[in-house]
């Protein structure tokens, strides 16, 4: 029986997001084979995590599709893609915290894509009035990663429904990049 490769990434994804510094045969455990049919296919820890990697841009990138970042006000945009991105926010928050994945020469290009994206519609935003200017759109992409990553943590902790995450990050987000206008006198 030939091995069920997303489902051995998704196994994975669930415990790592729970455990991030879960053993192989932990991860073997909860894929359901043994850590040497594990092994087989991914050379290692570091192997499973590029793996792991490649799903997450992939996930990236489908909510990226999903939320039509170019259709109507940009704050709409930004709540499309949290809804969008929700099922992939616990993936992202693990992968978020391992630091070789952004280091050196072999950074996935994906993730520039996805930085690229998202810093357009920041940029959109703040062109037509509504986001704030004085924050750049590269910052305001890193306050998204963080918040969906935060976010991602409470719901898995417990200390936040899964069913608020979407709220929770887009109006923290939101209520930060707003443009609010100036006082009148000012």
């Amino acid at each position: 029986m030939p091995l069920d490769r997303d489902h051995v990434l998704r196994s994975a994804a669930t415990l790592l997001t729970r455990k991030s510094t879960a053993t192989l045969d932990e991860v073997a455990r909860a894929a359901g084979i043994s850590r040497a049919t594990l092994h087989r296919h991914f050379a290692g820890r570091d192997a499973l995590v590029r793996a792991l990697e490649a799903l997450g841009i992939a996930e990236c990138e489908a909510a990226l599709d999903t939320a039509r970042l170019d259709d109507g006000p940009a704050a709409d945009a930004v709540r499309r893609l949290v809804a969008a991105i929700q099922p992939a926010a616990g993936l992202l928050a693990f992968l978020y915290t391992e630091n070789q994945l952004f280091e050196g020469e072999e950074q996935n290009e994906g993730w520039n894509r996805i930085d690229d994206r998202l810093t357009a519609l920041f940029r959109r935003g703040q062109e037509d009035g509504e986001f704030r200017i004085d924050l750049t759109p590269a910052w305001l992409t890193e306050a998204l990663y963080g918040l969906l990553a935060s976010g991602a943590w409470a719901v898995t902790e417990g200390r936040a429904a899964p069913r608020d995450f979407p709220h929770m990050v887009v109006e923290l987000l939101l209520g930060g990049v707003r443009r609010t206008p100036a006082p009148q006198g000012a």
